[in-house]
């Protein structure tokens, strides 16, 4: 390590880092630039980025086109109130492209800045229609053990990790979680003849009824799991949880963050197994991460309600840089460089070599499972293949090990998740796969 990088990680002490604890961070990564799917560290070392940041950068670092569009933009109007009786050109443009963008009946969108203001704008939204319905009662959401859904204390606390509850508690009331669809070690009771999904459904059927139909508004999902571990659904799983949600009259969001804007090899993930949600979270690759931005489209249903509502009912919410001009020109550039560059088509194309790359790394017996879906792919390491023994401990060495081979994946508990820039090249991807076989074989 030089000096100069020393000095910076102890000027760095001045800034609390998000999930923090000093061990954790006792020695980070000071990055200085970034170019493709390579960043730059300020001690002279190069690390391939598997993560696109956090699951985010899907164009790739250093596109001069965004810096341009955020520059131009920035020149003529950065920010103004975009709160009701104002609005701006960037974020007119914006929601207007995003319209019918992902489903057909998503035709409004409410920007934020982020993936937990997402989802905390879903639940909000989701108890706003049902007192617009006259059934004020239905407010609980229900989502899944494992799941993300962010960091406000209400997604805090719809996220099924209890981690993160520990020094936040206690828990607002109403969060209610189920098992999720993992195929490889599934937590609930399969009945005979169920499948995974089948049973994972059903869960969900019998918390609506334990709960009360009448006071549950929402369910909410990742289509693919990202923090939890990288889960994969069976692909019965969600057509039949729209069926039990329509039955119900429970309204069901879909937690795109992670799996928005092609990243699974479709624009949005769900279409892979062809399900319309209610309410559609969206962050992180809106743009690339070259500005914060997110947001919710809801159904044209629910967007009436707020049409027709008393002055008494208005829609009290909304965030300071909703709709931000700078963040919404660069979320425009960046859709328009991902549909010039076929990032769903590259996603299936890339993910596919990828995928298959990593399960040739099944050859070490401490690989358990891999699975994924366009380019978000996990690799989960066991103690013992038989009982599935997490074995934390060795998932670290692999990481570690892989850091100094030049390689960045996460470690999510037992499973080290690659979700790289969907701009990577088939020889960075093969890089990949070199760079963590190289690690395995020096930690096996």
């Amino acid at each position: 390590m030089t000096d100069q990088t020393q000095t910076w990680i102890e000027k760095d002490k001045k800034q609390l880092h998000p999930t923090y604890h000093p061990k954790s961070h006792a020695n980070p990564l000071v990055i200085e630039r970034g170019e493709g799917v390579w960043l730059h560290l300020t001690d002279g070392r190069k690390i391939l980025d598997g993560m696109a940041g956090l699951w985010n950068v899907n164009a790739g670092y250093g596109r001069e086109e965004i810096a341009k569009a955020a520059y131009d933009q920035m020149k003529e109007l950065a920010f103004t109130s975009n709160f009701s009786g104002m609005t701006n050109l960037p974020s007119i443009q914006l929601a207007d492209k995003l319209a019918g963008f992902a489903y057909k009946g998503l035709n409004t969108t409410l920007f934020t800045s982020g993936g937990s203001e997402s989802n905390d704008s879903a639940f909000k939204t989701a108890r706003y229609y049902w007192k617009r319905k006259g059934k004020p009662g239905k407010y609980k959401v229900i989502a899944r053990k494992g799941a993300y859904h962010g960091v406000t204390l209400s997604t805090t606390f719809a996220t099924g990790l209890e981690k993160y509850h520990t020094m936040f508690g206690p828990a607002p009331e109403g969060f209610v979680h189920i098992p999720a669809p993992n195929p490889y070690r599934y937590e609930g009771k399969l009945k005979d003849g169920e499948t995974v999904g089948q049973a994972a459904a059903r869960e969900l059927e019998e918390a609506i009824l334990r709960e009360g139909a009448d006071t549950v508004a929402a369910f909410i999902a990742e289509p693919v799991m990202g923090v939890g571990g990288v889960v994969v659904p069976p692909d019965d799983y969600f057509p039949l949880i729209r069926k039990i949600c329509d039955k119900y009259e429970v309204l069901f969001i879909a937690d795109e963050v992670i799996t928005g804007f092609g990243r699974t090899g479709e624009w949005f993930a769900l279409k892979h197994w062809n399900v319309k949600p209610d309410i559609l979270s969206f962050a992180k690759a809106i743009t690339s991460g070259y500005a914060p931005l997110g947001g919710i489209q809801i159904s044209d249903e629910i967007r009436e309600s707020m049409e027709s509502a008393a002055d008494t009912e208005a829609y009290m919410h909304g965030f300071t840089y909703s709709g931000h001009a700078m963040a919404c020109a660069v979320g425009l550039k960046n859709l328009e460089i991902m549909e010039r560059e076929e990032f769903p088509k590259r996603a299936r194309e890339l993910g596919k070599r990828l995928l298959d790359g990593l399960k040739k790394l099944e050859e070490f017996s401490f690989v358990g499972d891999v699975r994924g879906l366009g380019l978000v792919c996990g690799v989960e390491i066991v103690s013992d293949r038989n009982t599935k023994a997490a074995d934390l401990a060795t998932t670290m060495k692999i990481f570690k090990a892989a850091e100094a081979h030049g390689l960045r994946s996460r470690p999510l508990g037992n499973t080290l998740a690659f979700s790289p820039p969907l701009s990577i090249t088939e020889d960075e991807v093969d890089e990949i796969v070199k760079r963590l076989g190289a690690a395995m074989d020096g930690v096996g």
